[in-house]
């Protein structure tokens, strides 16, 4: 019985280390209610991006033409 303490000891000491604990991963970030919403409209200002420059290239080939 005199050996199971100092084993747990033994056991306890060998546990701790000088190493200095592995870095954990950072959380990833949180999704809020309004993550989506701001995906949203940010992909609405792509396409509108897209259709402002559509329509100037068809404004131009129209004004070449009447010329």
């Amino acid at each position: 019985m005199k050996t199971l303490p100092i084993l747990l000891c033994v056991l306890a000491l060998g546990a701790c280390s000088d190493k200095p604990p592995q870095p954990q991963a950072k959380p990833a970030q949180v999704a809020t209610p309004w993550d989506a919403m701001k995906a949203d409209e940010q992909h609405a200002r792509d396409v509108q991006k897209i259709v402002d420059k559509q329509a100037e290239e068809q404004r131009k080939q129209i004004e070449a033409q009447e010329q």
